[in-house]
């Protein structure tokens, strides 16, 4: 009676229960269909091939990164280093080959053992040292990140042209990252499901006591994970850099985190013993296909921001309830014939849906798209600054004036997200794009893709360097630094002491800020330069550096702020002695600045006009996307805002 009855229940509630099994055995899939169907008829540009082409490549690094992480999420580990691992061995690589001489294909095997090298360092931590990986880790990610800036000494290092090839296209049309993420998907795949170190992997996470007890030599199981995190990470970090013709100290900022959440979206538990290569490539595609779409759409960068959040707290909130209710595990290799049978025909059914989704998106979208010349896309560098927010605030009133479909992208400071962006501007048939590059060498091959498709790109406050730019429309950095230094130095009558602030490293405005400033001083020797050090041109870092300075020099007479955001939070720091007995210079002219400068806590301001800088983009944007003739470069002028003259500034 009791098996009768057993029966009947299953009988009872496998008809109904069909389907959401599964849903919840294969969540990320339909998340991603589900995206590709809503963004297709959203935007009639997100099926085109060329812009399929780049989900692709956006979500190689992340991917690749992912299927890292994937081994040590796997044994109920965490890998917070493989971002700046990633920087680290691309920044070897070009260092090598270029600076030192070492033949390519030597120096490639350089950063791969640099990689494997980092995940040993976490294994043994981990392993021996008894540290939680998530502290061995995050030790990691800040050595990495260090020794990647005191390498390239904060600047970018261009890569080597053999190598900068994996960045390119094969036939023309097949994206090198593209091939190289399915490749290291692959290797993945075999290594879960066929390998004795793969089912270790499930065994550690799974219940890492059994496994010890078992016979399973944990630890030495362990240096081998991290150790293959390690290399997938410099795998990652070559690709990376290979897309941007440059190694940048600062790259892959963050995408630790990317590379967690896919896994975590693809269905791998935070818990330990659960996941495939599958779900992490799923889940690398549903950030890309967002990111993407979002753009497309015009969403705003801040609330693209919130949507990706949401997306993870969902996928972590859906692992929770598909455990609970009993889903099928995802470890690779442990399930028998019929259920990989059945997984194929669950990837054949999403392929026939996706199918079928583009063929009727196509025809839906089919000569509906709008003329594109009032399309313009503005990617800024950062919009955690004031002054670049004053050039968004121009940009945007001069196409409202003008009735311009303006989208404008936010990339962190983040060379290789400016370049998903600057790539979804071009696959989108915009009629002209607007760069305020993160630096000026990485910005070069995106800029060349927009020139290949007949787009008209302008640069704003920056330039870019081996691509055709219509337009420049800048301030002088060099020449502002210079005039900072003369206004400093003739305030302190040509003698004292000072330190110097400097931005982010690795981006072009410190660079020529800085030099600007040191050539102005060679005419005040008198000036002694006892410290400079970067705050990232951020005011809470201003704060806390300039506080730490004053430690070792507090009888300094001046300090120089290579951005005005610095320059105030140094100001804090000096308390009542700053434009009394300390003299602040700073850069840009933003409004809090130029209160300051009236205040008298900053002596002055190498004032830019970032509106008009704006403005004047939008405006040449426009006559370029209709064939008529711009300047190359449109100079809008800098001039130092001191108490006397900042009433009638008109910044």
């Amino acid at each position: 009676m009791a098996a009768d009855t057993l029966k009947s229940r299953t009988g009872a509630g496998g008809a109904s229960g069909g389907l959401r099994r599964l849903l919840l055995d294969n969540g990320a899939l339909t998340a991603l269909i589900v995206l590709v169907i809503a963004m297709s008829a959203l935007s009639g540009d997100f099926l085109t091939t060329d812009n399929l082409l780049n989900i692709g490549v956006q979500a190689a690094v992340t991917a690749i990164l992912a299927f890292g992480v994937t081994f040590v999420i796997v044994s109920a580990g965490i890998d917070l280093s493989v971002g700046s691992v990633a920087a680290l061995s691309a920044t070897v690589l070009a260092w090598s080959a270029t600076s030192q001489g070492v033949p390519v294909v030597l120096a490639v095997l350089l950063a791969v053992a640099t990689g494997i090298a980092c995940g040993l360092v976490n294994g043994f931590l981990v392993s021996y040292g008894k540290l939680p990986s998530f502290i061995a880790t995050l030790a990691m990610l800040s050595v990495a990140r260090g020794l990647s800036l005191v390498i390239s000494q904060g600047s970018p290092i261009p890569f080597p042209g053999s190598v900068s090839h994996l960045g390119d296209t094969l036939g023309g049309w097949l994206p090198v990252p593209v091939l190289v993420m399915v490749v290291m998907g692959l290797i993945t795949a075999f290594v879960l499901g066929r390998t004795y170190i793969g089912r270790s992997m499930y065994a550690i996470g799974g219940n890492e006591e059994a496994a010890r007890l078992s016979g399973l030599r944990v630890k030495k199981q362990k240096l081998a994970i991290y150790a293959l995190s390690g290399l997938f990470a410099a795998a990652a970090g070559i690709v990376l850099a290979a897309r941007l013709s440059s190694a940048q100290p600062q790259a892959a900022q963050g995408y630790e985190l990317d590379a967690i959440a896919a896994v975590v979206i693809g269905g791998a538990s935070l818990a330990g013993g659960t996941g495939k290569a599958s779900g992490t490539l799923i889940g690398a595609l549903i950030l890309a296909v967002l990111r993407n779409g979002l753009n497309l759409l015009s969403v705003s960068a801040f609330w693209q921001q919130v949507v990706i959040g949401v997306v993870i707290a969902l996928a972590v909130l859906f692992d929770t309830l598909r455990r609970k209710a009993g889903a099928a595990p995802v470890a690779a290799g442990t399930s028998g014939g019929g259920d990989r049978r059945k997984q194929a025909a669950t990837y054949v059914l999403a392929a026939v849906v996706a199918a079928a989704v583009v063929g009727a998106m196509s025809f839906l979208h089919n000569g509906t798209s709008a003329a594109k010349n009032d399309k313009v896309g503005l990617s800024l560098s950062t919009l955690n600054n004031p002054f670049f927010v004053q050039i968004r605030a121009g940009a945007e009133e001069e196409a409202k004036k003008r009735g311009v479909d303006l989208t404008v992208t936010d990339a962190q400071n983040d060379a290789s997200q400016q370049a998903n962006h600057l790539q979804n501007f071009t696959s989108g048939g915009l009629g002209a794009i607007i760069v305020n590059p993160v630096d000026s060498d990485a910005a070069g091959p995106s800029v060349r893709s927009a020139n290949n498709s007949d787009i008209p790109v302008i640069a704003v406050d920056r330039g870019v360097n081996e691509a055709e730019t219509a337009a420049l429309v800048a301030s002088d950095n060099v020449a502002g630094g210079r005039l900072g230094a003369e206004a400093l130095a003739e305030k302190l009558g040509g003698e004292g002491t000072i330190v110097i602030l400097q931005g982010q490293a690795g981006t072009s405005a410190s660079r020529e800020r800085g030099a600007g400033f040191a050539e102005g001083l060679k005419d005040y020797p008198g000036i002694k330069v006892v410290a400079k050090q970067p705050a990232d041109f951020d005011r809470t870092k201003g704060l806390d550096v300039m506080t730490n300075l004053l430690q070792a020099h507090p009888d300094i007479d001046g300090v120089f702020a290579e951005n005005d955001e610095m320059a105030l939070g140094a100001i804090k720091a000096l308390g009542s002695k700053a434009g009394k007995s300390v003299q602040v210079v700073g850069f840009d002219g933003t409004p809090d600045g130029l209160r300051a400068v009236e205040e008298g806590t900053l002596y002055a301001s190498v004032a830019q006009v970032p509106r008009e800088l704006g403005r004047i983009a939008v405006d040449n944007a426009l006559r370029a996307a209709e064939g008529k003739k711009v300047s190359g470069t449109v100079k809008v002028p800098v001039e130092v805002v001191t108490k006397e003259n900042v009433a009638g500034f008109g910044g």
